[in-house]
């Protein structure tokens, strides 16, 4: 099972590159694999009913066919189990699959767009409806459920280009979602009650779990909901009419045959257990009669073909979930066959359906005219399907009705009004059934007075084959129906044993059931002569519950409370929402101190060191200063003095690693703050702030205070002795270094610092995403390609460095002279935004720092460094040469972009994390080569370097994203031209026109 699984979702994840080659042929291959997997079914399908038959005859409930260990700690196992019940889904999932996909061959045409996707989504849904049915354990149900929800979600909003497709997807998602995620909240429930999510074992400890009441009621009450959600019974049917957007294959597959099939599935799979649960039949019952009774009165109203079948289906699966919620054996069988029929038939008519609307342009019955003549063996396709439907032999969909008829007349015998009140309504539904279906075939294929004959091309004799096996099992089925019922009595036998068994078959005599099929069809008949005063009655009557209605009405609601939510609490005030995060860091922890018993701290050292006392202070004046400054260039300058007072403090503590990475931080963090702060007003307030200044200081040291005094109450609360007491031998002896700090990011908490660089690779792209609004700017711009003296033109009389207008005028004479500049890109810069001095030194470090970042990345194993520190060393070098030349100076520097550096830093922290497990070792494991090498002496190489020289690659593709981000693009911008006009400058096509 699992290799049946693997194959489809392998074939439908390289689906979209066959399509390149084969174009719509491609749905060819692609029926052939669930085509393969439905004989491998049938040839195997007798081995999977033993567990059944087993159980049936008293003996053990079997294990599952397949297992595999997955998550252990909480008891969630890949278990896969074919019994009776999987199996005989398995033949609608695999079977319709394989004919759909062939369909669309004929149905799609090579031009049309995204069907490479179309196919590939299709195809991993037939693959998710096998894991469901066939998956013995809850979770993985739930995985799989949501799988073909989301997929569902693609496939009807497959014409994302229209508003109707997308709102009746995101109606859908948000519909089944709801009742999926009800679902696992009994899921749950119900695995920890029995101690064990495996389906099997639940089934056969249901006795003792229904002792316990009221729990497991509604446990399964809320399993319930999930399956009525997908199944689309009352008060969810509503998303099913409204998922006809999708392209009529999904309809036919996922409408029809398969998806609303997992609520059936799910209702069968808990009946032999739990039918006698508080909240089964009440809810099965009533909600399955009401879904009956609604979906076909509205289906009579119905002009669109496809919406006439879409609430036609409602109706029948609230008719199969009744059948189901009476929970004895007969009805069980009755209901199998006449999701089996379903199946055949209402698939067969979806088809016809796209057939119709393909070659004539249209759905609706009062424009469609002579259908039977244009095309009469579609004609006769359509009638099979139909009478099917309707109930009339001699056909299957006859046959599973009849069989119905006798459940619940067995039923009403043995619980009186309440019997008879289920019987009757389920006969108003099946008139229904029959009224409607005679609507469609009258509706499709008659002549109508007043129109002209439909055009209709002939239709190819591959286009109906789908429909020609479809139609066929629903004639021989009803011929040899003790075929199906061998396939569905395995799991029927779970059940106790009925007192008089039905048997499915065309002809049982002349009994109550046929008596009441032969008044459905007469009434049927009636309602359908008399359709159109039965319309004018229809207008007539007020809907009095509109589900679809009151869901619009919800999500109104919602939208309306989040847009009043939002306007109250996102105000666009960084001080608001930081006084609002401060206060609840600081009401909430000491809330909680004071209410428990919380250990305070007796003994308060001021300082260890004179100097931290002096840096103390330091950091201090610093704070105030930037809550006093009135210029933001101040402001964050004395920030920076609290976070370089920190770097000190951790040098002083003993820990140059966090001190040097804290040092080159700040200096990165500052360098940032003054780039972004240039497209920013010198003044920090336009105006006076608001006030309260007084209370948000208030609040701001309280806050500091509560955190000082959390820190203090924690260490002194422990009890244990700390782990880091072990870092030292674990640093040693498992990961080869003497730095702890670094052996623990790159070895013993690589995990961690492999989800860090993630972080920072994705906050360098939305840096990025939000200033480069035509695109990332990766293009390099040569230096020999920009005129010189043309970039970050300032001021004509005082510029960056001061200068005064005959210092202005001599920097030009050099800029434009056609001497050696000591940069690469130097003599590109604007006169008076050189120095000629800054240059010289940046020549002189810039290599020398790179060489430093080198040594800190490869010695920071067993000295301070590694490769963070080492990273913000080299994006330093690289900050110095920006800062001297320029944009073009910084383009010259680094001719690889930043989001290569990334990408490859985050490639190669993978390489190390997966490469141990080619040697059979865990993720992340290191380990330490020896070597000697002439003149250099022994040496020991630790693998974990290669992590490291990933996130050094990260580090300084982050600072290059940031020194393009704020550096050069507000650069460029400032000389008032946009990239398409540097273009043009360089080509010589600029037409002088500042943008």
């Amino acid at each position: 099972m699992l290799l049946v699984l693997i194959a489809l979702f392998a074939v439908a994840g390289i689906a979209p590159f066959i399509f390149r080659l084969l174009g719509r042929s491609t749905f060819y291959v692609l029926s052939a694999v669930p085509a393969l997997a439905f004989v491998w079914l049938l040839a195997n399908f007798s081995s999977f009913t033993q567990a059944d038959q087993a159980a049936s005859a008293g003996g053990p409930n079997a294990p599952p066919s397949e297992l595999y260990s997955w998550i252990g700690p909480l008891n969630v196992h890949l278990d896969f189990r074919m019994d009776a019940l999987s199996a005989v889904l398995c033949l609608l999932v695999l079977g319709v699959g394989a004919l759909v996909l062939f369909y669309c061959a004929r149905y799609f045409k090579n031009e049309d767009p995204h069907t490479g996707a179309f196919g590939a989504q299709l195809l991993a849904f037939a693959a998710s409806m096998f894991g469901l049915v066939t998956a013995d354990d809850m979770i993985l149900l739930f995985i799989f459920w949501e799988l073909t929800t989301i997929l569902s979600f693609l496939l009807i909003g497959f014409n994302r280009t229209r508003m109707s497709a997308r709102r009746s997807a995101l109606t859908a998602l948000i519909v089944t979602t709801f009742g999926g995620l009800t679902m696992l909240a009994g899921i749950i429930m119900l695995g920890t009650a029995a101690g064990t999510y495996r389906i099997s074992e639940i089934m056969a400890m249901a006795p003792e779990l229904s002792a316990l009441g009221t729990y497991i009621d509604v446990a399964i009450a809320l399993l319930l909901i999930g399956a009525i959600s997908k199944s689309a019974l009352v008060p969810f049917h509503f998303w099913l009419p409204g998922a006809m957007a999708a392209p009529t294959p999904v309809s036919a597959y996922l409408h029809a045959a398969a998806m609303v099939k997992a609520g059936v599935y799910l209702i069968a799979r808990l009946s032999p257990g739990f039918n006698e649960t508080a909240f089964w039949q009440p809810m099965l019952l009533w909600l399955g009669l009401a879904t009956m009774l609604i979906g076909g009165w509205r289906a009579l109203k119905q002009h669109d073909l496809k919406l006439l079948l879409a609430y036609g289906t409602v109706s029948q699966l609230g008719f199969m979930i009744l059948v189901l919620g009476v929970g004895t054996p007969n009805a069980t069988l009755a209901a199998l066959a006449m999701m089996l029929a379903h199946g055949f038939f209402k698939a067969t008519l979806f088809l016809v359906v796209g057939i119709i609307d393909h070659k004539s342009g249209t759905r609706d019955l009062h424009q469609l005219s002579g259908l039977y003549k244009s095309a009469p063996l579609l004609f006769v396709i359509s009638a099979i399907a139909v009478a099917s439907m309707a109930g009339v032999p001699p056909l299957f969909g006859f046959v599973a009705k009849e069989s119905v008829y006798e459940a619940l007349l067995e039923n009403a015998a043995d619980n009186g009004a309440v019997g008879v009140f289920l019987l009757i309504g389920v006969v108003a539904g099946a008139v229904l059934t029959f009224a409607y279906s005679a609507r469609f075939l009258w509706g499709g294929f008659a002549n109508k007075t007043g129109l002209k004959k439909t055009a209709f091309p002939r239709v190819p004799l591959l286009f109906l084959t789908p429909l020609l096996v479809l139609s066929a099992a629903t004639v021989v089925f009803a011929w040899i129906p003790h075929v199906l019922e061998d396939l569905i009595a395995p799991f029927v036998g779970l059940l106790p044993a009925a007192q008089t068994p039905i048997h499915l078959g065309l002809w049982h005599g002349l009994s109550p059931a046929l008596g009441l099929s032969i008044l459905t069809m007469a009434l049927g008949a009636a309602i359908f002569l008399a359709r159109e005063k039965v319309f004018v009655f229809q207008s007539k009557v007020p809907a009095v519950f509109d589900a679809e209605r009151d869901y619009k009405h919800m999500v109104g609601g919602l939208d309306n409370l989040a847009i009043w939510l939002t306007g109250r609490t996102q105000r666009g005030s960084l001080s608001f929402y930081l006084i609002v995060i401060m206060i609840v860091a600081l009401v909430v922890p000491v809330v909680a101190m004071l209410w428990l018993d919380t250990p305070i701290p007796g003994n308060f050292i001021a300082y260890d060191h004179p100097a931290q006392l002096v840096i103390g202070l330091i950091m201090i004046l610093g704070a105030v200063g930037a809550v006093q400054a009135n210029r933001r260039f101040l402001a964050v300058l004395m920030v920076s003095v609290t976070g370089y007072g920190m770097a000190a403090i951790f040098a002083l503590q003993g820990a140059p690693d966090l001190a040097v990475t804290q040092l080159l931080v700040e200096t990165i963090v500052l360098v940032a703050f003054v780039l972004a702060l240039r497209a920013l007003p010198v003044e920090l307030w336009a105006k006076n702030p608001t006030g309260h200044r007084l209370g948000r200081a208030l609040i701001g040291i309280g806050f500091g205070a509560a955190m000082v005094l959390i820190a203090a109450t924690a260490m002194a609360s422990r009890v244990a002795e700390p782990i880091s007491l072990a870092y030292p031998e674990l640093a040693y002896v498992g990961g080869a270094g003497k730095n702890i700090v670094n052996v623990t990011l790159v070895d013993m908490r690589a995990w961690d610092t492999f989800g860090e660089i993630t972080v920072l690779a994705a906050a360098a792209t939305g840096v990025a995403s939000l200033i480069f609004v035509r695109g990332r700017g990766d293009t390099r711009l040569r230096a020999s390609e920009v005129p010189r003296g043309s970039v970050d033109h300032g001021s004509e009389a005082i510029g960056i460095n001061g200068k005064s207008r005959a210092g202005l005028a001599m920097a030009r004479t050099f800029a434009l002279s056609k001497s050696d500049s000591w940069l690469v890109a130097g003599h590109t810069l604007a006169p008076e935004r050189r120095s000629i001095t800054f240059e010289v030194v940046t020549r002189l470090l810039f290599h020398t720092i790179l060489l430093s970042s080198v040594y800190l990345l490869l010695a920071g194993h067993n000295t301070p460094g590694g490769g963070f520190a080492g990273g913000l060393l080299a994006g330093l070098a690289l900050t110095i040469r920006y800062l001297a030349g320029g944009r073009v100076e910084l383009a010259e520097a680094t001719p690889v972009s930043p989001g290569t550096l990334m990408g490859a830093g985050l490639g190669l922290a993978a390489l190390s994390a997966a490469a141990p497990l080619l040697f059979g070792a865990q993720m992340f494991a290191s380990a330490a080569i020896e070597f000697t090498l002439p003149v250099f002496g022994e040496h020991k190489f630790v693998t974990s370097t290669v992590f490291d020289i990933g996130v050094y690659l990260v580090v300084v593709g982050l600072v290059i994203d940031v020194l393009r981000s704020l550096g050069s693009e507000i650069d460029e911008r400032s000389e008032g031209r946009s990239p398409t006009d540097m273009h043009d400058l360089v080509t010589g096509a600029d037409t002088g026109v500042g943008r």
